[in-house]
């Protein structure tokens, strides 16, 4: 995160130090470490992500997703992905990309859109009798199916705020710390300085869990989204 506490969520802030780079080689890596497991054999470069796609199997088989080919690695290749970029985030003077509701829903959208018009097209009057639940008075049939439509729609919304929300909290509450400590070696006592490099170094560690937290929450919830899709019931 850069010096002042709302530049990090600033993509044209521009510094010396701005790992800009860092971003495109994070989106390469993870082509290229999920694209090598088809010709290269297992070693301790793929073991990450063997350990990543048995976590998200293992979310898939509780769930009707795992009926859907393909879906895993997709699924999987999310998980690393937002690992890494919120990660990234943490690290001085790269620009947090997961804090952008852009970045976020540009991830959101496409994956609940692909399952909504998948399942339209593969079989189109179950994916419109799932808008109107079972056993509901026939008055309100109007009413439930706007209802569902709308909170149908308002999906990939919630995914990318959730996911901006979290990390954009926790740069904020970081720059905030890291303010008062920079300034702090000047005007604060020593123990009041030890007590702000406490605090900073245990919120970093937690912030850490967080980006690990989110990305795996952004994640179970697009397999969730799944459950609706008429191939997986």
């Amino acid at each position: 995160m850069l010096v002042d506490i709302f530049s990090s969520f600033d993509d044209h802030n521009f510094v010396f130090m701005s790992y800009y780079k860092l971003m495109w080689l994070c989106t390469l890596t993870v082509i290229i470490l999920f694209n090598m497991a088809y010709w290269v054999p297992p070693s301790r470069w793929t073991s990450p992500l063997n350990a990543a796609k048995s976590v998200i199997m293992s979310q898939l088989n509780r769930s009707f997703g795992v009926k859907l080919s393909g879906f895993v690695n997709i699924v999987t290749s999310l998980f690393i992905f937002l690992i890494l970029l919120n990660l990234m985030g943490l690290i001085p003077y790269v620009f947090g990309v997961t804090t952008h509701l852009a970045v976020s829903f540009s991830l959101g959208l496409p994956l609940w859109l692909s399952l909504i018009l998948s399942g339209a097209s593969f079989n189109p009057s179950s994916a419109a009798a799932s808008l109107l639940p079972g056993g509901a008075p026939a008055a309100l049939n109007p009413f439930l199916v706007l209802v569902e439509t709308v909170s149908l729609c308002v999906r990939p919304i919630t995914l990318s705020i959730r996911l901006v929300a979290n990390m954009s909290a926790g740069h904020i509450v970081l720059g905030l710390i890291g303010t008062y400590l920079s300034s702090g070696f000047f005007i604060y006592s020593t123990i009041a300085v030890l007590f702000l490099i406490f605090i900073q170094v245990f919120y970093f560690m937690f912030e850490i869990g967080v980006a690990l937290i989110q990305a795996y929450i952004f994640s179970l919830l697009v397999t969730l989204y799944s459950d609706d899709h008429p191939s997986a019931s």
